[in-house]
């Protein structure tokens, strides 16, 4: 009879501490569950809009004009090609000589329309000749066509014969001129000759 009265005194106090115990987590819940303060979001909207202001948009400056204009450069002038080196590292000059035209007289001291030439490339020193310490000239003639080319080359005089005919057409194959201008139309000239010399420096 004892243990039982002893045993309801227990529960009742066990009953009554738990009941205690759920209040306080309810009310300690009720806390947590609450609104954040306006002020809190009001700060970060100021912090945002501070942080805006202060983005700046930067421009690159123009630079200043230059006092006075850049020297006018000096036109490059071309060297002849230096042989390959089976040639044995020997240097040589290649003259393209001036062009005469027959008939017309020198074509560089002609009028205005005359044809005039804008690119001479330096022939090819042939090897064997090369080596050998050989020098000469060839004499070509050609036709300027109406749009500046070299056609219909074909040798007049070489010294010595057949060495340098060759290495001499295929340069004169690429010579390029302003085409003569007759009636303001472009002309062909024909009987147009260009000596071209072959001379070892050193």
């Amino acid at each position: 009879m004892a243990r039982l009265l002893l045993a309801v005194v227990l529960a009742f106090f066990i009953t009554v501490s738990l009941f205690f115990l759920m209040q306080a987590l309810i009310a300690s819940g009720d806390q947590t569950l609450e609104d954040p303060k306006p002020g809190a979001v009001l700060d970060f909207v100021r912090l945002k809009q501070e942080e805006t202001v202060q983005q700046k948009d930067r421009k690159p400056r123009k630079p200043p004009p230059p006092k006075e204009p850049p020297p006018q450069m000096d036109q490059p002038q071309m060297d002849s090609p230096t042989p390959d080196a089976d040639g044995g590292g020997i240097a040589f000059e290649a003259d393209v000589g001036g062009d005469v035209a027959l008939g017309s007289g020198l074509a560089l001291e002609s009028g205005d329309g005359e044809y005039l030439p804008i690119v001479k490339v330096a022939p090819v020193y042939p090897r064997r000749a090369l080596s050998r310490g050989i020098e000469g000239f060839v004499i070509v003639e050609f036709t300027v066509s109406k749009l500046g080319a070299v056609k219909d080359i074909r040798v007049v005089e070489a010294t010595p014969p057949d060495i340098f005919n060759q290495a001499a057409m295929e340069a004169a194959l690429k010579f390029k001129y302003k085409p003569r201008v007759v009636n303001g139309e472009p002309a062909e000239v024909s009987g147009v000759q260009n000596r071209i010399t072959f001379q070892i420096d050193g």
